[in-house]
């Protein structure tokens, strides 16, 4: 498993398999969020599989799918409660932890300066700069 920490109530992640469920619960989350539609492609670990151990391991399960390369407004809108109201700490994942990654920063620039987004980003490894125009549109909603 490739965990990557955003900040101390998120952590993203490429896909995971349900093996590595104990693991996650192991690590202390207490949340796994799914980003990633089930049968995005073939070989992909069917999400109901995931969830079963999610519960199986005590934690609290979101299936939260959203396309890749196209993620919506509406998207943040279901995102941003869910993370703020998630038992913390979360992990979320999808084919390579950049969706995950986008849909924080998005819901977090509606609270969240830019550079502080673009920084914590940076540090998982996720450069997100081409993001900058829509940072500020979401900055303008709240």
């Amino acid at each position: 498993m490739d965990i990557r920490k955003i900040d101390e109530t998120l952590s993203v992640a490429p896909q995971i398999s349900v093996q590595d469920v104990a693991e996650i619960a192991r690590l202390g989350f207490r949340t796994l969020v799914a980003n990633r539609p089930d049968r995005e492609e073939p070989g992909q670990p069917a999400m109901t599989d995931i969830e079963a151990a999610a519960q199986e391991h005590g934690l609290e399960w979101v299936y939260l799918p959203v396309e890749s390369g196209n993620i919506t407004d509406q998207d943040v809108d279901r995102f941003a409660p869910m993370i703020r109201n998630a038992e913390k700490p979360v992990l979320a994942f999808c084919r390579s932890g950049t969706r995950c990654t986008v849909l924080w920063a998005l819901s977090a620039a509606r609270e969240t300066q830019p550079e502080e987004i673009l920084s914590k980003a940076h540090r998982a490894g996720y450069d997100i700069t081409g993001l900058i125009p829509r940072l500020a549109q979401q900055a303008g909603k709240h």
